[in-house]
């Protein structure tokens, strides 16, 4: 039991995955501390329930390979990442197209060098016209993560390595005139090129600058930007939806452009496992005893937390590291957010769709379903041996008959009957995501005052990324009040609670 009299440097109020990094970190600096959960579980939002051998996520937010704070943040050096094959699918018109493989900072800047020498470099008068020719004998391209992107031709991609992007069946035969349709080319005529420009361009594109924008609504900065309707609509609008967990693109276009910097940068990808694994590997990397799950806080001030199980606990500084909802109650005064609501459907198989390890967006929007996957071929770990786990996530409230709605359109997206398939959960989220619509503060204060702080993701940016972000941010702060992390006093530690027990 928690005697009511403990005392410890810092109490952090929430074991999702900002409080339990920001823990890290301040125990990493000898910092004492206790992080109090009313939760039986670790890990908050980021759970996942199993079902006869599978693990289903409960709100299935996408993560990127190119999250720095994944990398950064301590604990965690056992997660592994699965990532989804390079690039999304969408589906357009009955068919599949492949779009939008990552490129990389490094690539995107040897991109941009490339296209730039390429469009100064003197040509002979004859030089375009060959160049033509060549084009028309080959027939159109697209670039690949290597093929430098800009100004240039279809030849000047394919002397760079150049495929086609057609899923559903070979090529089209090569003619002697290029095969230049809208069939081919899903998002209008050399759209590819510019598209892929675009993302080269964000890769290569310092953080700073990208906050340094005019901010728009997402939608709206999208008109701006120059892009065909076709490339815009039926690329950029559905991969930011899913990405963003924002159908209607309210969200704030610094925000976007940070997502689609970290699409073009690095994978999708997912936690090997489920979601829970990342909070449990930060809980279980902590001082044994540090994280006390079934404890619920009633009150906060900056010297102790009031608990309903065990009275007060007295500490030199309190760290709410709770939902936007839950802060706010503990903290008067805090803004609550709107939020994006989401469902998860999570559908099981054993004759699952060819279509890789590819997150599938509908670029047409019939239905419900704004992206899906088969999750097992992503990370096999998520089903038994023999069976396929598809996961789909519906954006905004969902219907009442929501899972014949999402067979239906499943049925479209991958071509193959759905009637069979086995419904494992339906899992909605009302606030799933915290919306980040302009003006929006990526850096909220996350120091109230000295002994009260605040973090979680309604902080920072609405990810993962702006989750660890915000607790690096707080740890921070409430070291340098502590005076360079030394601890003000010692103690025993808290004992151990086991999951039955909380």
């Amino acid at each position: 039991m928690l005697e009511p009299a403990y005392q410890v440097d810092v109490v952090v109020v929430g074991a999702g995955v900002a409080g339990l990094s920001a823990a890290h970190r301040l125990t990493s600096a000898g910092v004492t501390t206790a992080v109090l959960e009313a939760a039986p579980y670790v890990g908050g939002r980021m759970s996942t329930e199993k079902v006869d051998g599978f693990r289903l996520d409960r709100i299935g937010q996408l993560l990127f390979t190119s999250y720095p704070q994944l990398g950064r943040s301590p604990g965690l050096d056992a997660l592994v990442l699965r990532p989804f094959a390079p690039g999304v699918l969408l589906h357009s018109e009955g068919r599949r197209h492949r779009a939008g493989a990552p490129v990389g900072v490094r690539g995107a800047r040897s991109a941009l060098h490339a296209v730039r020498a390429l469009a100064s470099a003197p040509r002979p008068p004859t030089a375009l016209p060959r160049a033509r020719a060549r084009a028309r004998a080959l027939g159109p391209v697209a670039p690949t993560a290597t093929a430098p992107y800009g100004a240039v031709g279809t030849a000047d991609a394919r002397r760079f390595g150049a495929e086609v992007p057609f899923l559903d069946g070979p090529p089209p035969a090569r003619t002697g005139r290029a095969v230049l349709t809208d069939r081919a080319q899903p998002f209008g005529i050399g759209a590819p090129l510019r598209l892929r420009a675009a993302l080269a361009r964000i890769a290569a594109t310092p953080v700073e600058r990208l906050l340094a924008r005019p901010e728009l609504s997402a939608g709206q900065a999208l008109a701006a930007r120059g892009l065909p309707p076709r490339t815009v609509d039926g690329f950029l609008r559905p991969l930011l939806a899913a990405l963003l967990c924002d159908p209607d693109l309210t969200t704030s276009s610094r925000c976007a452009d940070l997502a689609l910097r970290a699409f073009a940068s690095g994978r999708l990808c997912l936690p090997e496992g489920g979601a829970e694994v990342l909070p449990e590997l930060l809980a279980g990397s902590l001082p044994p005893g540090t994280v006390r799950t079934g404890v619920r806080v009633t009150s906060v001030s900056t010297n102790s937390v009031t608990t309903a199980e065990h009275g007060v606990v007295r500490c030199r500084a309190v760290l709410v590291a709770t939902g936007a909802r839950t802060a706010a109650a503990l903290l008067p005064g805090l803004r609550v957010p709107d939020f994006h609501p989401v469902t998860v459907v999570h559908h099981s198989t054993d004759e699952p769709p060819a279509t890789g390890g590819y997150l599938l967006l509908d670029a047409d929007r019939g239905g419900p379903v704004a992206h899906t996957a088969v999750t097992s071929r992503v990370d096999p770990a998520r089903a038994p041996a023999g069976r396929a786990l598809v996961s789909s996530t519906v954006l905004g409230e969902p219907a009442a008959d929501i899972d014949a709605a999402v067979r239906r359109h499943l049925s479209r997206l991958y071509g193959v009957p759905t009637a069979r398939w086995e419904t494992l959960a339906v899992h909605h989220t009302a606030e799933a995501v915290p919306a980040m619509r302009p003006p929006h503060d990526l850096r909220r204060p996350v120091r109230l005052l000295a002994g009260l702080y605040v973090c979680g993701d309604h902080r920072d940016t609405s990810t993962l990324q702006g989750a660890l972000h915000s607790a690096r941010r707080a740890s921070a702060a409430i070291l340098a009040d502590l005076g360079c992390g030394r601890p003000m006093h010692t103690a025993d530690p808290l004992p151990t609670a086991s999951k039955a027990a909380a």
